[in-house]
Parts: C-alpha cells; structure tokens; sequence
C-alpha cells in the first residue's frame, strides 16, 4: 500500500475541514443544538417519554444519526467531486495510487470529520438532556459503521454527480426524508399497523433503531438485524466504488 499517498490525501482533506471550521464543525453543531431546545421543548413538554426515556434523551441518537449521515455524504461527495469539477482528477488517476487507496484517503477523511461531528453533539446534548450509554462499544461500532457507509455513498454520488445541484439532489430529496421518517424523533411503535409495515423498508430505521439501542436498550427492531445491514450497505458501497474505479465511470471523460 502507498501509505504516502493515503496521508496526503486524508491530510489535505482534515486541512480543508480546518480552514473552514464555522461551516465544516460549528454550523451542522449549532443546528442540532436546536433541535434540542425546539423538539425538546416543545414536543417534550407534551411527550414525556418514551419506552421510559425521558423524550429529550430518547431524541439523542436520531438526532446524532441525522447529523453524521447528512455531513458524512456532503463531505465525502464534495471532496472527490471538486476535482472533478477542476480537472485536477485525471493528475490523481495517472498517480501510482490504487482506487483502494484513494478510497481510503478521501472517505478516512470524511469519515473522521463525521465521528469528530457526531463526538461534539453527543458532548453538546449532555449540556441538554441526561445521557446514558448501555452499550459504548456497540454504540462506537455503529457510529464507525454509519460515517464510513455513509461516506462511501457520498464518494458514489460525487462521481456521479455532472452538476453542482446534483450534489443535493439525493441528500435533499431521498436522505433527509427518509431520516425523519426513520424514527429520528420518535419509535416506530407509536404508528398505526400499516405505516409500521411500510417503515420497515426504510434502510435508515435499522441504523437508528441500533445505534438508540446502545444508548438505552430500547430498539424498534432486532439489533442483530440493524447491525447487518449497515455492514451489508457498506459492502455494497465498496463493491460499487470498486467497479467505478475499474470502469472509469464518470472519472475518465
């Protein structure tokens, strides 16, 4: 492996996160913090708890999962589509790096400024709301898992992305949904019959409802199962980066 190579990227990358510290760290803390005080407040005043959480720490993990996922693949599709915009991607592509190592370095460094994010917010929310972890290796496990995956579909969609606005099209319109219909701000045993069904085929409800149970044993499905499809979306990611970088989809003309 060049590990010379992997360590220019990710320390290019960190760098970049750096210099715009406000928008890359403080911006995505700042909203979450209001969430807090506006669903904490607000609803939680009228929703004392759930499955006996109180509703603000119940909000907690979602609330951390929305943030990751949403910065995992901004970070992570802007990081390998900006050289793409400037052409500098064809000097990286006639560089003696391998995809795996070009990989590594931009989605390590995406990912690493996800878990830096997600640590704060879990810092922050304490300042909140009481927090408990019942499980803290299962709880760093799917945290990990998650801004890796996510950051692997954000490498994909910044190759595939021919536009600036393609950038947001699938984070603002598909991944943003989803969240919130995933359980971030409440259980999916609170629905009705039929939307419990339909919820199940939300990917996102596995990876919250896993990363809640960590916090409070508390899951809306089998933790086994939640725990196997995020590793099975992030095989499935790598597979396709993998078949990216073998084909030159979008990377060579």
């Amino acid at each position: 492996m060049n590990v010379h190579a992997v360590k220019a990227i990710y320390r290019y990358e960190m760098a970049r996160m750096f210099r715009t510290v406000v928008q890359s760290i403080v911006a995505p803390v700042l909203s979450t913090s209001l969430y807090f005080v506006i669903f904490g407040a607000a609803i939680g005043s009228r929703i004392t708890e759930i499955d006996g959480v109180s509703y603000g720490s119940f909000i907690v993990p979602g609330l951390i999962m929305l943030s990751i996922m949403t910065e995992s693949i901004s970070n992570s599709s802007f990081a390998i589509y900006f050289p793409k915009f400037t052409g500098t991607i064809f000097e990286l592509l006639s560089a003696p790096v391998s995809y795996g190592e070009v990989m590594l370095g931009y989605v390590g460094a995406a990912a690493s400024k996800s878990v830096i994010i997600g640590t704060i917010i879990l810092l922050t929310a304490n300042f909140f709301v009481d927090i408990e972890i019942a499980h803290p290796l299962i709880m760093v496990a799917f945290l990990l898992l998650t801004c890796v995956s996510f950051c692997l579909f954000g490498f994909i969609l910044g190759i595939w992305a021919t536009g600036w606005e393609k950038l947001t099209i699938v984070p603002t319109l598909i991944i943003m949904p989803l969240t919130f219909l995933g359980g971030t701000f409440y259980s999916i045993s609170m629905l009705p019959p039929i939307w419990q069904t339909i919820s199940l085929f939300n990917p996102v409800v596995y990876l919250i409802s896993g990363f809640r149970w960590s916090f409070y044993e508390n899951a809306d499905v089998s933790v086994a199962l939640s725990l196997g499809i995020t590793i099975g979306f992030l095989v499935t990611c790598v597979l396709v980066v993998r078949w990216i970088f073998k084909t030159g989809y979008r990377l060579r003309s």
